[in-house]
């Protein structure tokens, strides 16, 4: 390898060095006080909607909409938001992955840059040693010799001479060849991370425009509207509680016992009740819906997917009807969303900006589909 390349391989490795460097993730704390919605029902007794006040008058006086459009609005900003803080969460794996490889590709030029020297100093130690015979080659000197005894044991030697310095090159031109593929691969999983960084950077915009878009809707609200939108919130969550509880989607499945690993991961999900949630956050402090649910069964001692969208996409698949407590719900079309089931109805999940880890109905979000981590 001459010194072009070795000098390429260095700077593949201060360079893969200070992108890992870089920081991964920036969190957003939502200053919103708390507000837990009310407590799941069992299959047997739905719940009742809280009151809310008939056609209440226009939050916005300039646009004459209704506190019911104000909410729908804002329930659409979070969900954009969610969907994107997911794609930021998949992204952020990757760059995870794309940096392991990139220090263990890094870890590899060095060793082959060390590999390739300590051959090279074999190289010319040989060469050395022929220089003290006055540089006659070994087959000259053997041609020349009058004992036989000499001759037969020069010949052996000869031969194990050729042999070594035929592996000692040999080996010497492999370990060149993987010095350059390493250097290659290295580079090329730093654009792949580059990209993923661009990528990670205008998804957090876009997370950060839809929250503060819903914030400010919001913000235009009087102290009393603000409880109104409160309870249409959680009228429209135990109104489709209700019918779906209804439906009797749970009768058979409610009597199912979580298994071990499930129960563990209730454990967990339970003790984060009253934190906060936090885009892109897996704990302790804060969570995101599925920073919570993978949190909570790598507690149980079993690694999932970081996102909701890739618990959907690679977890096992069981019918709503056969669900049981430790199962994950994943909800909306584009499974944006992913609640820890508790049984009787119930999930512990952490909600949107705003709102802190809890228990709904499991009912109260349209259900896309229910996954088992320990099947």
């Amino acid at each position: 390898m001459n010194r072009r390349r070795c000098a390429a391989a260095a700077l593949t490795v201060v360079c893969a060095l200070t992108v890992l460097a870089s920081p991964a993730q920036a969190a957003y704390a939502a200053p919103t006080p708390p507000v837990a919605p009310p407590p799941a029902s069992s299959p047997g007794s739905p719940p009742v909607a809280p009151p809310v006040p008939p056609s209440d008058p226009s939050s916005d006086p300039s646009s004459g909409r209704s506190l019911e459009e104000v909410r729908r609005e804002i329930d659409a900003l979070y969900r954009q938001a969610a969907s994107a803080t997911d794609a930021y969460n998949l992204a952020e794996e990757r760059a995870k992955k794309q940096s392991a490889e990139i220090v263990k590709l890094a870890q590899a030029i060095v060793d082959g840059r060390a590999r390739i020297a300590d051959l090279r100093n074999r190289a010319g130690a040989a060469a050395r040693a022929q220089y003290r015979n006055g540089g006659m080659p070994d087959e000259a000197q053997l041609v020349l010799t009058d004992d036989p005894q000499l001759f037969l044991n020069g010949v052996g030697r000869l031969q194990q001479g050729q042999k070594a310095t035929k592996d000692l090159l040999a080996e010497l031109g492999e370990r060149q060849a993987d010095l350059e593929a390493y250097t290659q691969d290295a580079g090329a999983h730093l654009t792949r991370l580059e990209a993923t960084r661009l990528q990670q950077a205008r998804t957090k915009k876009r997370i950060e425009t839809k929250i503060a878009a819903a914030k400010k809707l919001e913000s235009r609200l009087r102290t009393e509207e603000r409880g109104r939108l409160l309870r249409l919130e959680q009228a429209e969550q135990a109104r489709a509680q209700t019918a779906w509880l209804g439906s009797g989607v749970l009768k058979g499945a409610a009597a199912d016992a979580a298994g071990p690993r499930g129960r563990k991961a209730i454990e967990y999900a339970t003790a984060q009740l009253g934190k906060p949630y936090v885009w892109g956050a897996e704990g302790p402090g804060s969570f995101d819906c599925s920073g919570l649910t993978s949190q909570a069964w790598a507690a149980a001692g079993t690694a999932i997917p970081r996102t909701s969208q890739e618990q959907w996409r690679l977890l096992p698949r069981i019918d709503v009807t056969d669900m049981r407590p430790g199962d994950l719900i994943i909800y909306h079309a584009d499974a944006s969303h992913v609640g820890l089931y508790i049984g009787d109805g119930a999930i512990i999940h952490a909600p949107r900006p705003g709102r802190n880890v809890t228990v709904a109905g499991a009912g109260s979000m349209a259900i896309l589909g229910v996954v088992r981590p320990d099947k």
